[in-house]
């Protein structure tokens, strides 16, 4: 396992919101290079089905398992398909509106947190040296947290956009397939945020106990989600304008990642309710620009199913967890490489001298 602690500041110069950073597309051209996103290889599906209709088994018998094989083959553009390179990237942000006690925790946690994925200690680095991946965080300026969106917009479209933009530095030559998820406190309220300013509804209807809120707590988050929105309406049409409004700097760098990783050809696993809400903004501009994405589990945070629903999505696990920091994604590595294992490994019918199924 290999983690790496990374400034934003380490893309240009002056961190998240400083002057003088790299240029990285703007609003206008992240929507043309999704509007270009190449169109899934049907020959290497076609590949795998053929090769799985070999195999010794009955045909549809290992499920989802053989699913899998053809998405990874699909969006790998290649068959055999195979992860020998695997990779979690966790993005760690600061949220503004976490001042106002929507999170049971203070905001220097995100901080410390990093600290402990850098140090070995958290969940997600045995889960990422279990799956044999390796594991990479990157900071985004945790010493400037976004503006408290209940006041206006918690980003400005320059600072959104280039946070995108550094998240698409984390898909590097080599890696095969890429797990993604966050640290932030408050990102649950954000990401509620997010998927009421895309899908309305009552604020309610998005908000959960995240970190484990409840009472005041989870009043203050719901009647935080509803403010945003409400103060935001002017930019709740465009599913960038709402990543901006009530966004944060991680999950803009989420869906950057998960677009890079459509132009690379590596197939993209989710984590939870807020790494699920970074690729919703995807969505909601093309509801093609995700096909290369799984959800790895299904958050115990309410809205998480709710939320897969509305972008066509079964998660792979549902194990009744709620840490975020891509943990459930992580853990789900290891169904895509059984997956794989099965396709690449198996016998067929003729080398076996199984006789196939009778006609």
């Amino acid at each position: 396992m290999d983690c790496a602690g990374l400034e934003m500041s380490d893309a240009g110069g002056n961190g998240a919101n400083g002057a003088g950073r790299a240029q990285g597309p703007d609003f206008a051209e992240i929507r043309k290079i999704i509007a270009d996103f190449r169109a899934p290889d049907i020959d290497a599906v076609l590949a795998t089905r053929e090769r799985d209709a070999s195999l010794t088994k009955p045909p549809g018998s290992l499920g989802r398992l053989e699913e899998i094989a053809e998405w990874v083959a699909m969006w790998q553009e290649r068959h055999p398909p195979n992860v020998t390179h695997a990779r979690v990237a966790v993005f760690a942000g600061n949220h503004g509106v976490a001042a106002r006690g929507v999170s049971a925790f203070p905001p220097e946690v995100t901080a410390q947190m990093v600290q402990n994925f850098v140090s070995g200690g958290a969940a997600v680095n045995q889960l990422t040296e279990l799956a044999d991946a390796d594991l990479r965080v990157y900071e985004m300026a945790l010493e400037s947290p976004t503006a408290d969106f209940t006041e206006g917009p918690a980003l400005s479209e320059d600072d959104c956009a280039k946070a995108v933009a550094y998240g698409m530095m984390s898909v590097e030559a080599g890696v095969e397939l890429l797990a993604v998820g966050e640290m932030g406190i408050g990102n649950t309220t954000s990401a509620a945020a997010i998927c009421h300013g895309l899908y309305g509804g009552d604020a309610q209807d998005w908000v959960g106990p995240g970190t484990g809120v409840s009472g005041d707590a989870y009043a203050a988050k719901v009647a935080a989600v509803e403010a945003g929105v409400a103060v935001n309406a002017d930019l709740m049409g465009d599913p960038l304008s709402v990543l901006r409004a009530v966004g944060g700097h991680e999950i803009a760098a989420m869906a950057g990642a998960i677009i890079a990783a459509r132009l690379a050809g590596v197939p993209v696993l989710l984590d939870g309710y807020t790494s699920t809400t970074a690729a919703a903004v995807l969505h909601a501009i093309d509801e093609h620009a995700i096909d290369h994405c799984l959800v790895g589990h299904l958050s115990a945070e309410p809205a998480h199913r709710m939320l897969c629903e509305k972008i066509g999505q079964v998660p792979l696990l549902a194990l009744a967890m709620r840490l975020g920091e891509g943990s459930g994604a992580a853990l789900a590595i290891q169904i895509v490489r059984a997956a794989l294992a099965c396709h690449n490994g198996m016998a067929t019918f003729e080398s076996a001298g199984v006789s196939g199924k009778a006609n």
